[in-house]
């Protein structure tokens, strides 16, 4: 009897830590990421919150670059590296 219950409580727990930190949740900060097409270049918009926090933009030749807002309301800032932490594996390329 004592079996069956500690077996239920802990898959009770482990179903609530599980939905408890559900990634690209709004609420732990996990990025909206939308996607745009403008004639040969791609954008990609990162949102936290609602926040804009950077857009990458993929040029059809040449490298791609990050905007990111300035330090009050200025125009954006372009810069060659991400300033989000964000895990970008690759898990197939062909």
């Amino acid at each position: 009897m004592n079996k069956h219950l500690l077996i239920i409580l802990t898959l009770l727990m482990s179903v609530t830590a599980f939905a408890a930190g559900l990634p690209g949740d709004p609420e732990e900060g996990q990025p909206d990421i939308s996607i745009h097409h403008q004639d040969d270049t791609t954008y990609y918009e990162y949102r936290i919150n609602g926040e804009l926090q950077e857009i990458k933009v993929v040029p059809s030749v040449g490298k791609p670059y990050y905007l990111v807002p300035s330090e009050g309301h200025g125009p954006m800032v372009r810069i060659e590296t991400s300033t989000l932490l964000i895990p970008k594996w690759v898990i197939f390329r062909w």
